[in-house]
């Protein structure tokens, strides 16, 4: 739960913080910090306070779990960094989109055998709100693509411009 209330408090108050005359005031701008703050503290918790937790959360068909614990718990670190640097944000946001689908087995292993307890470490909660992590890094994603250029490439080839020679004015 501790996720989602700081994606949630970390998005509405980078919101807040921008002028409201601002062209770049999007909660999708905002979001993208809130999702750094959530990942930076998810993978921190990968080594510091809840690794033991999370290790217990591994499926117990996958090899190494102390290894794939460390694994995503940097894999989510360096998203977060990623998600910081505008140019790096949409890279970011999709390769942790793809760490949240290839991670939900763990979540699902830990509400069906009762490793945690209260409301939201249930099934259909948990799965609410991994899906609510997964479309705001999508639209995160979506929303920081690269644009195309509006100016010329000068390493592609541009059209050859005919001269006054080849065709003369009337």
């Amino acid at each position: 739960m501790a996720p989602l209330v700081i994606l949630t408090l970390v998005t509405a108050v980078v919101w807040a913080a921008r002028p409201r005359s601002s062209t770049r005031r999007s909660w999708l701008g905002a979001a993208r910090f809130g999702l750094a703050a959530m990942f930076a503290f998810t993978g921190a918790s990968h080594f510091i306070g809840m690794r033991a937790d999370m290790i217990a959360m591994v499926p117990p068909g996958l090899p190494h779990p102390e290894a794939l614990v460390s694994l995503t718990g940097v894999l989510e670190l360096a998203g977060a960094a990623g998600l910081l640097w505008k140019g790096t944000a949409s890279a970011a946001a999709v390769g942790l989109a793809l760490l949240l689908c290839a991670m939900y087995p763990a979540n699902v292993h830990m509400a069906l055998s009762g490793l945690a307890e209260g409301w939201s470490s249930q099934l259909i909660p948990r799965t609410i709100i991994q899906l609510i992590f997964l479309a705001t890094t999508v639209a995160t994603a979506v929303h920081h693509r690269p644009t195309r250029p509006t100016h010329p490439n000068p390493l592609s080839p541009q059209p050859r411009r005919r001269t006054d020679a080849e065709h003369p004015r009337p």
